[in-house]
């Protein structure tokens, strides 16, 4: 369990700050010059002109990366689908009742499937509102 928590929270936080740096380098050079014109130093620049730019671009990358977070998770039996499979398991050796599976596959799917479509909707919204100012 540690090696697996370990392998999750190196290769996520290199896909997320990878994730970030993209973001920030989609930021348009002539945001970054229009700053500095009025006088903003580069931090400043930063803070308030290309790093909230830069989010906005990134949040439907970072929703979809925790998606799969949560689906590696799982495989890592410290959360979601297999640690839930493990306590219906449990309650149906106790009691002989399978509504126990049943229960953990509403429950992943309960955490799971609003993520996704979150991720979609902002996804289609984001894009519609970038076809818009173009046009």
């Amino acid at each position: 369990m540690f090696w697996g928590i370990t392998a999750l929270v190196i290769s996520y936080s290199a896909y997320t700050a990878e994730v970030y740096r993209a973001g920030i380098e989609s930021v348009h050079e002539s945001q970054r010059m229009s700053a500095r014109s009025i006088g903003l130093t580069q931090i400043q620049a930063l803070r308030y002109v290309i790093v909230p730019q830069a989010i906005r671009n990134v949040i439907p990358a970072l929703l979809n990366g925790f998606v799969s977070l949560q689906k590696d998770v799982a495989l890592v039996f410290v959360l979601g689908v297999r640690e839930g499979v493990r306590e219906a398991e449990i309650y149906n050796a106790s009691t002989f009742n399978f509504t126990g599976y049943v229960v953990a596959a509403i429950l992943f799917l309960l955490v799971s499937v609003p993520v996704a479509r979150f991720t979609d909707w902002y996804t289609d919204r984001d894009r519609r509102r970038k076809q818009a100012m173009s046009s």
